[in-house]
């Protein structure tokens, strides 16, 4: 009787343990899809702000600076660098990108992770994402651009 007891116990203790990682799960996605809009708001809020290289105030960005501010106006910290940045969080295949996450590229030619944006809309065959561009400032572009088609190198999950 008394080992039934204790095996109930355990059973009882496991299950509510269980039931609070699960909870915690639940609330922790809620709480980060907050905080991904309101990373995606701050983000496209700048857009039309003019690049400036090593720039992550309003007065310019580079993209990692855009990347390194947004993340910051929720107290998350990133590496300044696009390159750093690409070490931070899961790699997740293309078809599996979500809003939120980070998408990098090596631009003209280069050997190693050069440029970020942080993803707005996703579906299987089209990525849109907010970064500065050398040219425009901080815009709004889409994996359908050939720029950006032929220069895809992965997509970073850093929030779940």
């Amino acid at each position: 009787m008394k080992k039934l007891f204790f095996y109930l116990l355990a059973v009882t203790v496991f299950m509510a343990c269980n039931s609070a990682s699960l909870k915690n799960k639940k609330e922790n996605r809620a709480e980060n899809k907050y905080i991904i809009g309101n990373l995606i708001k701050t983000a496209t809020d700048n857009i039309g702000i003019r690049y400036k290289a090593g720039g992550n105030t309003k007065n310019g960005f580079d993209c990692s600076g855009l990347v390194f501010f947004t993340f910051q106006s929720e107290d998350i910290l990133l590496p300044r660098s696009s390159f750093d940045q690409s070490k931070i969080g899961q790699i997740i295949p293309f078809d599996e990108a979500k809003r939120g996450d980070l998408i990098f590229f090596k631009t003209n030619k280069s050997r190693q992770i050069n440029h970020v944006g942080l993803i707005t809309e996703a579906n299987s065959s089209e990525i849109k994402f907010v970064h500065s561009s050398t040219s425009k400032g901080v815009i709004i572009s889409s994996t359908k651009e050939k720029h950006y088609h032929d220069s895809f190198t992965q997509i970073n999950r850093v929030l779940e």
